[in-house]
């Protein structure tokens, strides 16, 4: 049992699917149109919300190195990602990667776990997006109806109209095609990006030296507990991070790490990318070097323009704006985060969509949703599917209370990528890799370390909450995926027949 649990799908395998013209999708995509999708799903509620929360609760204007921590850990998995997405030009990211490396059984483990972590992703960014029309709504004298803006009206009945609608109007840009996708995004890009520059360049002006003392805050330690809430490390070793010194700046990494969410997105498109080998790397490194600039940037500047005890934790940088008398900034701001979070909901479902229609090609999902449109060359039916419930999802649900299920999601994500670059180095050293990731096996070694100790920062809640969706993803696929997968089904035709290919496809 254990040998069809582990069975590896040949990286050959995984490149030849990719041909049939049933299953193929569009190449279009160029090292350009990949760092703009980077880009574009990581600069969003991270940038314009955490700064202020993470800079009144942990790290005061240190915040600026929680963000270079948490950028060097993304950098870490970035690396790891790129020599994968290079060498296996497939649809699906670390789903595809691990199928390739560690086997049939942690494949799906972490498909599942992107799913999830993509859903719930595009939910709440549609959730944040909502709110932010709605402001904006309001303040022109418009104003939806309670029971249509996410809040329970008279009768008990809520629904997030505005929500829904995003992920709906998004998902048939998606069906249309990546590379309309491509040019939106560009576009949405080019306006948030031009809001926070303008945040950077006029924030500059009104920095006081003062507002920096102390750059890091003396330590305070949090008493240790038994609550769910509190950081699993707290419950296992019996103590907790402090707020502010130099721990702070960790744990302060630990929660600023949402606003890189994202940059793995890239990954999923290398099937469309008209050059992976090239420029897969290029869009992954690209990307997260930019928003790791700008978000230092922009931390340094918005705790110098306020002391980071006054920052506001629900928009610091529009408020900080406000409290110096330049409320036309806020509003500009508001505006930009509002139409930026669009590129982030679509580039989390364009992801989302792509992982599932992987699975679906392999047979461990129904077959039916590996079908791309025949004219559009997208996989339209999981895109459909998915976007309906996502719309439903983010209409009927409050999911504040789930965005650490994100967090959590793409870091175990990066300890499989990771320790997967270790085991198809020993394991397929001949293939040939465009990007090969420096210093294997120390610098995977630290990336899963590195993955860990933030995952440890996150809420008991939220790891039992995981391990809910996990138990769910073993169910089917035991009752399911397992007697589908297109090597079973392979090691089923080699057994009934006396010319057996070598190993049946299977590694």
């Amino acid at each position: 049992m254990s040998s069809t649990l582990f069975r590896t799908k040949r990286v050959e395998q995984s490149i030849l699917d990719t041909e049939e013209p049933e299953h193929a999708l569009k190449k279009s995509l160029s090292a350009l149109d990949l760092t703009v999708f980077g880009v574009g799903v990581i600069i969003g509620t991270g940038i314009f919300v955490l700064t202020g929360t993470v800079a009144k609760n942990n790290a005061g204007p240190a915040v600026a190195l929680a963000f270079v921590v948490a950028g060097v850990v993304c950098a870490l998995a970035a690396l790891c990602y790129a020599e994968f997405a290079s060498t296996v030009p497939v649809a699906g990211s670390a789903y595809t990667f691990s199928y390739a490396s560690l086997g049939e059984l942690p494949a799906w483990i972490i498909g599942w776990d992107l799913v999830l972590e993509f859903a719930l992703g595009t939910a709440v960014v549609a959730v944040g997006w909502s709110g932010y029309i709605a402001s904006l709504l309001d303040n022109a004298g418009w104003h939806l109806p309670e029971a249509l803006s996410g809040r329970d009206g008279a009768d008990g009945f809520g629904f997030d109209i505005l929500a829904a609608a995003l992920v709906l109007v998004l998902t048939g840009i998606l069906v249309l095609g990546t590379k309309l996708s491509a040019r939106v995004t560009s576009i949405v890009v080019a306006i948030k990006v031009t809001v926070v520059l303008v945040v950077i360049i006029a924030g500059a002006f009104f920095i006081k030296g003062d507002n920096y003392d102390p750059f890091i805050p003396k330590s305070q330690p949090v008493e240790a507990g038994g609550d769910l809430q509190a950081p699993l490390i707290q419950l296992m070793f019996g103590w907790a991070p402090s707020n502010f010194g130099v721990m702070g700046i960790f744990t302060a990494a630990s929660v600023v790490f949402f606003a890189f969410i994202g940059f793995d997105v890239v990954a999923t498109a290398a099937e469309e990318t008209k050059n992976p080998q090239r420029d897969m790397p290029r869009g992954i490194l690209g990307s997260l070097l930019i928003c790791t600039t700008l978000y230092v940037a922009v931390s340094i500047v918005v705790t110098g323009m306020q002391h980071y005890t006054e920052l506001s934790v629900t928009a610091p940088l529009a408020d900080a704006f406000k409290a110096i008398g330049h409320p036309w900034y806020a509003g500009f701001i508001s505006f930009g985060a509002a139409v930026g979070l669009t590129t982030v909901c679509m580039i989390l479902l364009l992801g989302q969509t792509r992982v599932f229609f992987a699975m679906s090609r392999d047979g461990l999902l129904p077959r039916f949703f590996s079908q791309v449109h025949p004219r559009f060359k997208t996989p339209h039916r999981p895109t459909i599917l998915l976007g309906v419930i996502i719309a439903i999802v983010a209409g009927f649900t409050p999911l504040s209370e789930l965005a650490e299920l994100v967090n959590i999601g793409t870091l175990f994500a990066f300890v499989v990528v990771a320790i997967g670059v270790i085991i198809l180095r020993r394991t397929r050293p001949d293939l040939p890799r465009s990007f090969r990731t420096p210093w294997v096996p120390v610098l995977p070694i630290l990336s899963v370390l590195a993955s860990l100790w933030l995952m440890l920062n996150l809420p008991t809640e939220t790891w039992l909450r995981f391990a809910i969706w996990m138990v769910l993803g073993f169910v089917v696929y035991f009752l399911y995926g397992r007697s589908h997968s297109r090597l079973a089904q392979g090691e089923k035709a080699g057994a009934g027949s006396a010319a057996k290919p070598p190993n049946g496809g299977v590694e």
